[in-house]
C-alpha cells in the first residue's frame, strides 16, 4: 500500500493530509475527518483500512501543518475557534475535498467523508455546503447545523451514529438534526447505541467522568454499518 503526505492550501495556510492509495487505476475516495486531537495515527489507520477495502483513504488536516494536541486543554483550544466560526470550518474541509478530487486515480463522481467526534461535525458540514458528495458519516459527532448552512441543500446520503449516554450531544442537537434532515429531504439514517458514551470507537477512551468510553460492540457495529453504507453510496455490487 502506498501512503503519502499531501500538502494542500486554503487562504494562505498549509494543511497536511495523509493519503493511503488502494490498488487499481480508478477508485472511489473516502475523506477521514479527525477528532479534536488533530490528524493522528487513529485517523491515518482508518485511511489505511479504507485503502485495503479499495478506496482512496484521505485523513484531512483541520488545524494546519499536521498539528496534533497532547492534552484536552490544547485540543479544545484548537477546536473551539472552528466551532465558533463554522464558515471557516467549512472552508477548510472544502479545501480537503478539492485536494482529494485532484489525486490521480480518484473517481471524482464517487467521494464520501467520514468523521469522528469533532470530525463527525466536519463531515456533516461538508455535506451541508451542498458539494457533489455521495455520502457523509458521523461517528459520535456533534450534530447541530450552523445558521449560515441552514438553507443550503444536502446532496449526500447521511449516516449518523450516536451513543445514547453521550453527555456532549444532548436532545436539543438530536431534535434539530431530525428537523434539518426532514426539511432538506435528505436520505438519512441515525443509529443510537443505548449504553455507549462519546468516543465509543476509540480504544484509548476510558474516562467516564469526562464522558468518553470505548465500546467494543458499538465500534464493531458502527464499522459494519459504515461498510454497508459505502457500498451503497458508491453502488458497489
Amino acid at each position: 500500500m502506498k501512503t503519502e503526505v499531501i500538502d494542500y492550501h486554503t487562504r494562505g495556510s498549509s494543511y497536511l493530509g495523509y493519503a493511503a492509495h488502494p490498488e487499481g487505476a480508478k477508485f472511489p475516495a473516502v475523506i477521514v475527518a479527525h477528532t479534536w486531537a488533530g490528524r493522528d495515527r487513529f485517523v491515518e489507520q482508518k485511511a489505511e483500512l479504507l485503502a485495503s477495502m479499495g478506496y482512496l483513504g484521505f485523513a484531512l488536516d483541520m488545524y494546519g501543518d499536521g498539528i496534533t494536541g497532547s492534552s484536552n486543554e490544547e485540543n479544545s483550544a484548537r477546536m473551539q475557534p472552528l466551532l465558533d466560526n463554522r464558515e471557516e470550518l467549512a472552508q477548510r474541509v472544502s479545501a480537503a475535498y478539492e485536494c482529494v478530487k485532484e489525486i490521480p486515480g480518484v473517481d471524482q463522481s464517487r467521494i464520501a467523508i467520514i468523521g469522528y467526534c469533532f470530525g463527525g461535525l466536519v463531515s456533516l458540514d461538508l455535506a451541508r455546503t451542498g458539494v457533489d458528495l455521495k455520502g457523509s458519516a458521523s461517528f459520535h459527532g456533534f450534530l447541530n447545523c450552523p445558521a449560515e448552512l441552514q438553507r443550503k441543500p444536502i446532496c449526500a446520503k447521511i449516516l449518523a451514529m450516536h451513543g445514547m449516554q453521550d453527555p456532549m450531544v444532548g436532545d436539543d442537537q438530536l431534535e434539530s438534526f431530525y428537523r434539518e434532515m426532514d426539511e432538506k429531504n435528505v436520505d438519512w439514517q441515525l443509529h443510537i447505541y443505548g449504553t455507549s458514551m462519546h468516543s465509543f470507537t476509540n480504544p484509548l477512551a476510558d474516562n467516564p467522568d469526562f464522558g468518553t468510553v470505548y465500546s467494543r460492540e458499538a465500534d464493531r457495529r458502527s464499522w459494519a454499518l459504515l461498510t454497508d453504507f459505502l457500498e451503497e453510496v458508491f453502488a458497489i455490487q
